[in-house]
């Protein structure tokens, strides 16, 4: 199942990452377990903020995914299942007749 992770980093945590230069390591080190489709980095209710895009095969993944996010940066995650356009087409075609 294709997932959005939002990683919203505390920033006191996030500002002694940086300090100790560990924040590249922690995200490639992210991106190769997730393995993401897209991965963009952004700003957040002023926090700094990750959203991976990428394909969840075992839920039971989810804590390896999320643990170094909470236990590193102190970060606030939130999972969602997304569609890119053609799921989201086939999904409306099951629609037909049930409206």
């Amino acid at each position: 199942m294709r997932m959005l992770l939002k990683v919203e980093m505390d920033t006191a945590a996030s500002n002694e990452a940086i300090r100790q230069g560990s924040i590249p390591g922690l995200m490639q080190e992210a991106i190769a377990r997730i393995r993401p489709e897209a991965a963009y980095f952004t700003v957040e209710n002023g926090c700094r903020t990750g959203y991976f895009f990428f394909d969840l095969t075992e839920s039971s993944d989810l804590p390896a995914i999320a643990e170094p996010f909470f236990m590193r940066l102190g970060a606030k995650i939130h999972y969602s299942p997304v569609m890119n356009p053609e799921e989201l087409a086939q999904g409306l075609s099951r629609l037909s007749g049930q409206t």
